[in-house]
């Protein structure tokens, strides 16, 4: 035979059950709560898409050079700024030198045979076969002037474009070979952002957007640029493509290797925005408290999306024209009456442009 408590028992799970599914309803002379209510309407804003990018120079090379040889002089300082063509460093070329006047020496003489060579071929003193290899030794020997005097130009290194030196990495007197560093140049007048985004952003993005950059060094400073080109490649292990933007840097600000945070701005859109306070969030669920016609509320679950200052896109869940509670929220639950605190409570403006939410 069942005893008292288990009864009792049985009788609260079947008000439970029979209490799921349906609205609480206030308790007879319960007094409206006090609340903020907006009418949900459209409004224009300008979404965006966040990455982090890292900074690298619009040209940048580290000076090396060609052959192997002592420096004989060095001609910049560590972070000097020069021109394209600037001469950097010059390489010992003695040897050089004295094979350019060798050469020289031998090309004057065959130039001098060949002249002579050539007016006994027009009087036909000799045979025009022989005037023929006197010119292929006067071409020869000139050949070999230029041959000498490009060694004794690998010998003189020079800034292949205008820009700023690194660290100087060479001495007078130091052995260099093919490949030794000498100093970095990067040409800062503008800089690239290499940023990824996902796949799935993929169609948002494209050539000629405005994007917005920030990094920590310079705090709340925006840097203002374009993208430039999208890679063509998904990469498959992260699913994500490559995307540069090009940002002016007049000053200089930007360095390469630098972490910044960018944003790509969407085209304007229309969409539906409430203000972040009236979202109330259950583990992963979310919900507004949606007013009825008879001055009762109820919870409407929603999907989110991009949030602006203060106010949070709404996907799914409202339409145009809804009701929600703003302030007072915290107080309601599903049934209850509610009054109007400041009846003249609107819809604010269109939000600026907005920041991705959180998982997107």
């Amino acid at each position: 035979m069942p005893t008292a408590l288990t009864t009792v028992t049985a009788m609260l799970a079947i008000c439970a059950l029979a209490g799921c599914g349906k609205a609480e309803r206030p308790a007879p002379g319960e007094a409206p709560a006090m609340v903020t209510t907006v009418r949900v309407a459209p409004q224009a804003f300008h979404d965006t898409l966040q990455a982090l990018g890292t900074a690298s120079a619009h040209e940048s090379v580290t000076i090396t050079a060609k052959v192997s040889e002592t420096v004989q002089r060095v001609h910049f300082d560590s972070g000097d700024e020069v021109g394209k063509g600037a001469l950097l460093v010059t390489l010992s070329g003695q040897q050089q030198q004295a094979a350019l006047a060798q050469a020289q020496a031998a090309a004057v003489e065959a130039e001098r045979l060949y002249k002579r060579q050539f007016e006994l071929a027009s009087q036909q003193l000799i045979a025009r076969s022989q005037l023929d290899s006197q010119r292929a030794a006067r071409d020869s020997a000139q050949a070999q002037v230029a041959q000498v005097r490009a060694q004794l130009g690998d010998r003189v290194i020079r800034a292949p474009f205008a820009g700023v030196l690194g660290i100087r990495q060479v001495s007078p007197g130091a052995l260099v070979t093919p490949g030794t560093p000498i100093a970095t140049l990067d040409d800062l007048s503008s800089v690239y952002v290499d940023f990824p985004m996902p796949e799935a952003a993929l169609a948002q993005v494209g050539a000629g957007q405005q994007v917005r950059g920030r990094t920590e060094v310079y705090g709340g400073r925006d840097f203002a640029g374009m993208v430039e080109t999208v890679d063509a490649r998904v990469d498959p292990a992260t699913r994500a493509v490559t995307v540069r933007a090009a940002f002016a840097n007049p000053d200089r600000a930007l360095r390469p290797g630098m972490l910044v945070t960018v944003q790509v701005q969407r085209p304007q859109r229309e969409a539906l925005l409430v203000p972040e306070i009236a979202v109330v969030q259950v583990g992963q669920t979310s919900f507004v408290y949606r007013v009825k016609a008879d001055a009762t509320v109820e919870q409407a679950r929603v999907v989110l999306g991009a949030r602006a200052d203060g106010k949070v896109e709404v996907r799914q869940g409202l339409r145009a024209g809804d009701r929600i509670v703003v302030d007072g929220t915290g107080k309601l639950r599903p049934g209850a009456k509610i009054a109007e605190a400041d009846a003249g409570a609107q819809a604010g403006a269109p939000a600026p442009a907005a920041a991705p939410a959180p998982g997107n």
